[in-house]
């Protein structure tokens, strides 16, 4: 029996996406064609503010919490669930370079660089 859990519509999602993101992903995804089921994020500890997040390519795993957003499958561990729950992923272009930019509304610090953050 699977435990993998696969979030509706009904049900508030975990994460969202800005179409600027959904639109960077499926041209990585098209560009590389990975061997991959979705885009994993995650959190790990380290950086600035305690913890950093993860984004990559990836397989999903028994336990996942999948959420489909326009096409682009994005897969967290149950852990990391709890410290993305109500992130908005987008992805900005400008003078200072390009890149995903998480909007996490439970960090209560982040680093000046974005990609940390403390609860």
């Amino acid at each position: 029996m699977s435990t993998t859990e696969t979030i509706t519509s009904t049900a508030k999602p975990i994460v969202t996406a800005t179409e600027s993101a959904i639109r960077e992903l499926k041209r990585l995804f098209d560009k590389d064609k990975p061997d991959a089921d979705g885009v994993r994020l995650g959190v790990k500890g380290g950086g600035c503010s305690g913890l950093s997040y993860l984004i990559e390519f990836g397989k999903q795993r028994e336990g996942d919490h999948v959420v489909e957003c326009d096409g682009v499958r994005f897969l967290m561990d149950r852990k990391s669930s709890i410290y993305l729950k109500g992130i908005q992923l987008d992805y900005k272009e400008g003078l200072k370079g390009k890149g995903f930019v998480f909007q996490n509304p439970n960090a209560t610090s982040t680093c000046g660089c974005g990609e940390s953050f403390s609860v």
